[in-house]
């Protein structure tokens, strides 16, 4: 009951500091600074009991489907033929399950000065669902990739970007990759317009204040505009897991995998695995929200600035 109490007060404390209007902004200018409130009253919802976990095609799913179509309405997002649903069916190949009714979320904004040229922002906003009577609630996966989709999106949206933005919550991605893989087979665009994807997934628990950058080793042009961007972030920006030099290789672990495959560079950002990870206790309660919030503003800040340099990424992959 005592570190309930603490947690609680602690909450808000946070929520406090990052939404006081006297709180000076960071340092750096090409951080973006969010509405901490929002962002971790959404991370909260999604995490919530009530959603179950929100394994494909549950009810829980289905809130956090409307809950995302209800925010890219709010956002005023474009959409493709006056629709943010885009149903699939797909099957987990390790375990043979089919499912018939999985649903990607995709709205955009136009750019202005290269309306033609595409960001996939990507995060997945399924998880695990109940697994003997337990609840999964994957705060960190992936909530927090989806809350920070969500911020970005917003700031895009108020803030219109030199490059069209595609901001894609993608399902299945537990059950194999599946949301990703019907995107890039059946993108709504061409592929050679999507000349970059910045994937989110896990970015909320992280006590030594690390969000790493994966992919440069892929396209290894990518790395100096990240490092620029990151310079005085309010996190520290980490580069590798992404080839065999590193004891475990993210390349395909999440949603950028089938970008890479076909081609498309990608920047995937994430934290190192930690106790939660799949686990019942991955709950709202349990992520790190000064970090969180500080990684999101720190990812939409790169993401201002990859923008601005979209034509030198597109020139160095031919795209």
């Amino acid at each position: 009951m005592k570190s309930s109490i603490i947690h609680f007060l602690s909450f808000f404390l946070v929520i406090f500091i990052y939404t006081c209007d006297e709180v000076p902004e960071h340092n750096n200018q090409t951080v973006a600074n969010v509405d901490a409130g929002q962002l971790l009253a959404d991370i909260e919802f999604l995490s919530s009991d009530e959603l179950q976990g929100r394994f494909p095609e549950s009810e829980g799913n289905v809130m956090a489907q409307n809950f995302i179509i209800e925010r890219f309405q709010t956002l005023n997002l474009s959409s493709f033929h006056d629709e943010y649903r885009h149903p699939f069916e797909s099957v987990n190949s390790r375990t043979g399950q089919r499912f018939e009714n999985a649903l990607n979320l995709i709205g955009y904004t136009l750019g202005r000065s290269n309306p033609d040229r595409f960001i996939a922002i990507t995060a997945h906003y399924d998880h695990l669902g109940v697994v003997d009577g337990e609840i999964y609630n994957g705060a960190d996966d992936n909530a927090s990739g989806t809350g920070a989709l969500l911020a970005a999106a917003r700031y895009f949206s108020e803030n219109q970007p030199e490059n069209s933005m595609l901001f894609i919550a993608l399902d299945a991605e537990e059950q194999g990759l599946l949301g990703a893989y019907e995107f890039v087979n059946n993108p709504p665009v061409s592929l050679q317009q999507i000349i970059l994807n910045v994937n989110m997934d896990m970015i909320s628990i992280n006590f030594e204040n690390e969000l790493y950058a994966v992919g440069t080793y892929h396209y290894p042009f990518l790395k100096p505009l990240i490092e620029t961007a990151a310079t005085g972030a309010p996190v520290n920006v980490l580069f590798g897991y992404d080839s065999a030099d590193w004891p475990q290789d993210w390349t395909m672990s999440s949603d950028h995998g089938p970008f890479h495959e076909k081609g498309v560079p990608f920047i995937y950002f994430g934290v190192e695995d930690h106790e939660h990870y799949h686990q019942p206790t991955d709950t709202f309660e349990n992520i790190n929200p000064e970090f969180y919030i500080n990684a999101v503003e720190t990812i939409i800040g790169i993401l201002k600035y990859l923008d601005l340099h979209l034509e030198d990424i597109a020139v160095s992959s031919d795209r």
